[in-house]
């Protein structure tokens, strides 16, 4: 959802970096993958079209942290 976004540090060298990667519009979401020691961040559209993408060695990634948004909860308004 827009306004969704993932931070991902990474070791480089003798320092950090720190990256984000964010829905930019509505309807789009962050994916976050992890395969053959490649983590992958990527920006999807509703239909499934990745829109930008971020790969990183997955031993030099030191934290990813995905941010949600706050949503409402639509079963505590249905009680209402």
């Amino acid at each position: 959802m827009k306004g969704d976004w993932v931070e991902i540090v990474v070791d480089a060298g003798d320092t950090t970096r720190t990256y984000e990667m964010a829905a930019t519009r509505a309807g789009r979401r962050v994916e976050t993958q992890v395969r053959r020691g490649v983590v992958e961040v990527s920006e999807v559209t509703r239909n499934g079209s990745v829109v930008r993408t971020a790969r990183f060695m997955a031993n030099r990634v030191l934290a990813l942290v995905e941010h949600p948004i706050p949503r409402e909860d639509s079963t505590a308004e249905a009680s209402r």
